[in-house]
């Protein structure tokens, strides 16, 4: 039986995912790049998954609260403002999916996706923020995804728009983040399309 892991920063960030003749793990990372990638890297190790799916919340500069965005796009922004010579802070998502076309041709077809910018910050000051969806994990799953090889897709719920109070957004948009979520899973083909990996 093959295995997908999912992975949320906070236990309210949890919703519940089935696919029909798969193993799905949830994992709650924490919060930050090093702490996700950690418990991240810890459960691969422990389960040798197939693929791997990071559902969460953002916040935006650009977009509506209540929107539901894939990312296409991986920055660290915290090496981004750095600038550091030598040191890679983009990847393309799509890059991450390995040869499954399917699974591609329909997140191209999807009108929500974007760039996800990940830090070790909760941003609050739009001077520091670029991309179409901010949080601290993503980038680094991702990375760790990359190096070993696993299939990555991140899939965010919009809670707050950056600079306007962004931290108690967060907070209270989180139980709709969650239903909107698990209505979005119930309405878009994507498990089935992850179900004949």
């Amino acid at each position: 039986m093959k295995t997908i892991l999912v992975t949320h920063a906070v236990k309210e960030e949890f919703i519940p995912l089935e696919i029909e003749g798969y193993n799905i793990i949830h994992i709650n990372t924490g919060v930050g790049k090093t702490k996700s990638a950690f418990f991240l890297t810890k459960k691969i190790c422990e389960e040798s998954p197939d693929f791997i799916l990071n559902v969460g919340t953002a916040g935006t500069l650009f977009h509506n609260i209540g929107d539901i965005f894939i990312a296409k796009y991986f920055i660290d922004r915290d090496y981004q403002a750095t600038k550091l010579p030598g040191i890679e802070y983009q990847i393309d998502g799509l890059d991450l999916l390995g040869d499954n076309r399917s699974l591609k041709d329909w997140i191209l077809s999807y009108n929500k996706k974007g760039i996800c910018s990940t830090g070790d910050t909760f941003v609050t000051d739009i001077s520091t923020s670029s991309g179409d969806m901010v949080d601290m994990e993503a980038d680094s799953q991702e990375y760790v995804c990359k190096e070993l090889g696993i299939p990555f897709l991140s899939i965010k719920y919009i809670t707050d728009i950056i600079g306007k109070n962004s931290v108690e957004q967060w907070e209270d948009k989180l139980a709709e983040a969650r239903t909107a979520l698990t209505n979005w899973f119930n309405e878009h083909p994507i498990l089935s399309i992850l179900s004949i990996l």
